[in-house]
């Protein structure tokens, strides 16, 4: 298991590619405040409510300062299918070797239906302007999350 981030944290830096194969940095996003959520596979039901869900409140977080990126061990051809099926607005990126998901303390052993295996921590943080973790939650719930990270960030109305 890697260490888990708390804010205040250094944010781990990364550079990975997108959905059309353009790199994207977490510096690109300095400056600005940027949700960055971990999930474990595109096209899976609780990874595609989780991702429709940021789409339908992109505004909100967006209109209130914050970017929103979402990393998941998926190669860029399936998060290229789930971005044009879901009709998705904003990164994912992908890391097949895994070591961004490492260093954010989101790889780790799982359990599920009396077996262990190794997997993603579903998590969810938020680095602020000079890229340090100012939220961390780690074993999020897909369903709901997005909603709950709103009502944390002083955003619902």
């Amino acid at each position: 298991m890697t260490e888990r981030l708390s804010p205040g944290d250094e944010a781990p830096e990364f550079t990975l590619p997108d959905s059309t194969g353009k790199e994207v940095s977490l510096s690109d996003f300095r400056g600005r405040s940027v949700v960055v959520y971990f999930y474990p596979a595109a096209s899976t039901p609780g990874c595609t409510k989780q991702a429709c869900d940021f789409r339908d409140n992109l505004a909100e977080l967006n209109d209130a300062g914050y970017q929103v990126v979402g990393i998941s061990p998926d190669k860029q051809a399936k998060l290229a299918k789930f971005v044009e099926h879901e009709e998705l607005t904003f990164p994912l990126l992908g890391d097949p070797e895994k070591g961004v998901l490492e260093a954010w303390g989101v790889w780790g052993e799982k359990r599920n239906y009396g077996k262990t295996y190794m997997g993603v921590i579903r998590s969810t943080f938020v680095v602020d302007p000079e890229g340090k973790i100012a939220n961390a939650w780690y074993n999020v719930r897909a369903t709901g999350h997005v909603a709950k990270l709103i009502r944390d960030l002083g955003l619902a109305s």
